[in-house]
């Protein structure tokens, strides 16, 4: 078998399959079970370009998690989706990547209706997700682990192997490309896992905690990565922990608490609001 056929072989094996070998939830594609119908948020722009979320809701054992949620992320900016542990970002973030789905509500892209859509077809559609744990192929080099997602998205081999070069010089990880990715630092692997992602041609890129595993030393890195995606035209959305972090590289943010959006803003606007210094921040909180 080929080297390319292996590689194919290695990725068609991990279809299906979150990092850790869990598997993904089945979506149903009939429209059973799906969420209850809503207006579109005025809020929520409905033109190309724009990931839109509306009136999002969900309930776990009839305790409502997440209660009316509608938010937008547009083409080449960085939006932070950020909120003290238990407020239901994490539920909310993960509806968004099609992990959850929602009880109510609506995604969009590019005014399109994607709700019921499972991850993979999602990722088809332009929609990159990067999770939280290590999802390099740790089977993989560095350069198979780019070329098996060019496997599936570019057809051509000629043009594969250009894309697949073109991917190692842009995020300078060329002189690891025969390294085994399991030898890779934090910030290294968060160098190929992001652009393995754009191997696949996203339009929009949902990172969570892209700060976890990493040392200080790699975090204005994972930052200058994150405004590079930015600079491409792609529009990332990123839930994190390591608020000072993410709220330095984002254009705005979403403030999440008691499953509700508390407030949306630029970041100053963010650490100057009372009420997320009451709740979230704190009063000692500087950027």
């Amino acid at each position: 078998m080929s080297r390319g056929g292996a590689v194919a072989g290695f990725f068609a094996r991990l279809k299906g399959l979150l990092p850790g070998g869990r598997r993904k939830p089945e979506f149903p594609e009939d429209g059973e079970g799906a969420p209850a119908p809503v207006e579109r948020s005025l809020d929520v722009p409905t033109e190309e370009d724009v990931l839109g979320i509306h009136h999002l809701g969900k309930s776990y054992k009839g305790r409502r998690v997440i209660e009316d949620v509608s938010l937008y992320l547009r083409r080449g900016e960085v939006v932070g989706l950020l909120g003290p542990n238990g407020a239901g970002k994490t539920t909310l973030f993960y509806m968004i990547t099609g992990l959850i789905r929602p009880d109510v509500g609506l995604i969009e892209l590019d005014g399109h209706d994607v709700t019921m859509l499972p991850m993979y077809r999602r990722a088809r559609l332009g929609i990159g997700y990067l999770p939280q744990e290590p999802s390099i192929f740790r089977g993989l080099s560095v350069e198979d682990n780019i070329r098996a997602v060019l496997e599936i998205a570019q057809p051509d081999p000629a043009k594969r192997e250009e894309e697949l070069e073109a991917l190692l010089d842009e995020f300078d990880i060329k002189r690891l490309r025969k390294v085994n990715s399991v030898a890779l630092s934090g910030g290294e692997r968060r160098r190929c896992e992001i652009a393995r992602a754009l191997a696949g041609h996203p339009s929009f890129m949902l990172l969570d905690e892209p700060f976890a595993g990493i040392d200080p030393i790699a975090v204005a890195d994972i930052q200058g990565l994150v405004r590079h995606l930015k600079h491409r035209g792609i529009g990332v959305l990123i839930t994190d922990h390591s608020v000072r972090e993410t709220l330095g590289m984002t254009d705005r943010a979403y403030i999440v608490h008691a499953g509700r959006i508390l407030t949306e803003g630029p970041p100053e606007a963010i650490v100057a609001d009372p009420n997320v210094r009451r709740f979230y921040l704190g009063d000692d909180f500087r950027m």
